[in-house]
């Protein structure tokens, strides 16, 4: 007989933002655990791409949807059956220096790292689309510390998401008894980072901070969800989980 706390087997999972990098590696390894995973992100090709990786075949659902316009928030949310889990993990990277922030620069970074999120929770617990006993992850992200320059638009909203989360614990976990965490990557391997605008000389002087000696992985962070999605954290919620290979060597 198996024995494995952080099975999923049985619970029904929500994965935002699945097109690509964090977001993909947490729906593969949650559905090889054994959840129903139902995923969601605007880009069909790759979405596609993510589901045709879902084991096993026919257990999971996929939802076409842009998270920041309301009328495809609204069509996610009534497709969606009662889930045991969310990850709320859509975002866009971005990078600008302080003096050249533009007002347009900050609607385009919160629309999708902080609205989007705050407003899917909010509509998930109107629509009693989340279970009792069940988990709500936000991907935050290291950045929320200051630890890097051009950073500080990104960094804000992810800040401003893990705060969401100590308010979510403050306010609904008493009464549903649904437990809000938050994760913070440091740097991680994903399309997201290649799309930035360092060369690769920079990103590999920057990879030298870490004392891991790299960037983490897309799967190195879905573990750390899939700890947060599972039983095995039944007495962990309000907490912000720093995943950085040590770079903020934080005491």
């Amino acid at each position: 007989m198996s024995y494995n706390p952080f099975s999923l087997e049985g619970k029904t999972i929500l994965v935002t933002g699945a097109s690509s990098g964090i977001g993909r590696a947490t729906a593969i390894e949650c559905a090889k655990l054994g959840a129903n995973v139902i995923i969601t992100g605007r880009n069909e090709n790759r979405l596609q791409n993510t589901f045709g990786q879902l084991e096993p075949i026919g257990s999971h659902m996929q939802i076409l949807g842009d998270l920041t316009i309301a009328d495809d928030m609204g069509n996610i949310i009534s497709a969606l059956p009662k889930l045991d889990g969310l990850v709320n993990n859509a975002g866009v990277s971005f990078t600008k220096p302080i003096g050249f922030i533009k007002k347009e620069d900050l609607q385009h970074v919160y629309e999708t790292n902080l609205y989007a999120p705050i407003l899917l929770t909010n509509n998930l617990l109107k629509a009693k689309k989340l279970a009792k006993n069940g988990s709500v992850v936000f991907v935050s992200s290291a950045a929320s510390f200051g630890c890097s320059n051009a950073n500080s638009i990104y960094g804000t909203a992810k800040a401003s998401l893990a705060s969401f989360m100590h308010y979510c614990n403050k306010e609904i976990t008493p009464i549903k008894r649904i437990r809000f965490n938050a994760i913070h990557p440091g740097m991680v391997q994903t399309e997201l980072v290649e799309n930035l605008t360092f060369t690769a000389e920079e990103l590999e002087k920057d990879m030298k901070r870490y004392p891991m000696g790299r960037y983490g992985t897309p799967q190195d962070i879905a573990f750390s969800i899939i700890y947060l999605l599972s039983d095995a954290s039944s007495w962990v919620t309000g907490t912000s989980l720093i995943i950085d290979g040590g770079v903020l060597n934080r005491v």
